[in-house]
């Protein structure tokens, strides 16, 4: 993972219940492998489902930002809220990464 995205998708999953209560489904998406997912999720008790875009064609057909690192490219640190099929809110630039998830249920809350 990317410096940044553990804190991240700690905080989502320190708040999955409370997100979970207000109907809200979670799902953390990197380029990274889905071995590498899957071993992150396992490691850090993710209650959540992971999804691995190693080519990067969810990036590609909504233009996600990436940057790149030791010869791979990695998605910035966003947030998607979805409602019906369609992207109501973005939360990006994300900074600092552990505030995130209780931006968006603060966003969430305050409809």
């Amino acid at each position: 993972m990317a410096r940044g995205c553990t804190p991240q998708s700690c905080a989502f999953r320190d708040l999955h219940g409370e997100l979970s209560a207000l109907g809200v489904r979670v799902a953390g998406l990197s380029a990274q492998s889905l071995e590498d997912q899957e071993e992150f999720a396992e490691r850090n008790h993710m209650p959540f489902p992971v999804i691995s875009d190693p080519d990067l064609r969810l990036g590609s057909a909504l233009e996600l930002p990436t940057f790149e690192i030791s010869g791979l490219t990695l998605y910035k640190r966003l947030t998607l809220v979805a409602e019906d099929a369609r992207i109501v809110k973005v939360f990006y630039p994300v900074f600092p990464p552990d505030a995130n998830a209780g931006d968006v249920l603060r966003w969430l809350q305050n409809r």
